[in-house]
């Protein structure tokens, strides 16, 4: 049995949309997570309803899923909506999310390059996937990419090979990585728990002997304590767990953020990912990097 927050966690996750806020719109990241946790949980059913939101609101015209319900783009929210969609077929949850449309829409969308000059640390011309169309490729958005193609069995596929590097260039000397410069201007940018520990998720299973990973795994590990915010904490513990790495203390720090989140009305989003964190090695994110590719 789950402990008890974990169970009154996933009830309530059953009964709202998915938002970002508390009464906020029903948004597709969100869902994504939402029927995540649910499926790792073996509430199909619950899960069934976040999926059909994303069916729902995926585009027929190329196949993309904007953040929020009546936008157009951008799609950026796209490949959360494809591991929630793939996982969710793994485990026979009911989803209309046209998968293959999806897929061809994430092949089609490339971050720009820019030339190499010192003003930037990073190496420009790998290509990544954007926040938006037509802008330079960026952490998170790649970490989900690279993720999405791994749900779809697509490890050695060469975007998904590029996507790889390109979050590895991105990590900073001393480990962790900023939203996706490392250097501006010669200033070197601080780390953020946030995409470093998705970026961590993206590359478990990765062979890389790169020190910056393991210096990534020091950082976010140094990051986590009782006094982080839900989400903060969540994606930290993703990160480390990915890796085989997660705190002894790391289900007291969770339940103790639940308990916390719920002194007010916590959102959709935040539920989810410390459902998904708890949830440790059985977590179905994690089950997305054991996936061998397609032949």
């Amino acid at each position: 049995m789950p402990p008890s927050w974990i169970t009154d966690a996933l009830n309530r996750l059953s009964k709202v949309p998915a938002s970002y806020q508390p009464g906020g719109p029903t948004a597709a990241e969100p869902s994504a997570v939402a029927a995540l946790a649910l499926l790792g949980a073996n509430r199909i059913d619950d899960a069934a309803a976040h999926l059909t939101w994303l069916a729902d609101n995926q585009l027929s015209a190329d196949g993309s899923v904007p953040p929020f319900g009546g936008l157009q783009s951008p799609g950026w929210s796209t490949p959360s909506a494809i591991i929630a969609a793939a996982v969710g077929k793994s485990r026979n949850a009911k989803s209309k999310i046209r998968l293959t449309q999806a897929q061809e829409w994430l092949l089609s969308v490339k971050g720009t390059t820019l030339e190499k000059c010192p003003e930037f640390g990073h190496n420009s011309m790998l290509v990544g996937w954007p926040w938006v169309s037509g802008t330079h490729s960026w952490q998170v958005p790649t970490a989900w990419s690279v993720l999405a193609l791994k749900s779809l069995g697509m490890i050695s596929h060469p975007r998904t090979r590029e996507g790889v590097r390109l979050l590895i260039d991105r990590l900073l000397p001393e480990g962790g990585c900023n939203y996706g410069n490392t250097y501006v201007l010669g200033q070197k940018l601080r780390p953020q728990v946030e995409p470093s520990g998705l970026t961590l998720l993206a590359l478990a299973g990765e062979d890389s002997d790169d020190p910056r990973i393991d210096r990534t795994i020091k950082y976010v590990a140094s990051a986590m304590s009782n006094q982080a915010t839900s989400i903060t904490l969540s994606y930290g513990l993703l990160g480390l767990t990915a890796h085989h790495r997660s705190p002894a203390d790391a289900v007291a720090w969770l339940e103790s953020a639940y308990n916390r989140s719920i002194q007010r009305e916590p959102s959709a989003q935040a539920i989810a990912l410390l459902i998904l964190a708890a949830q440790g090695e059985d977590c179905p994110l994690f089950q997305i990097t054991k996936r061998r590719p397609q032949a």
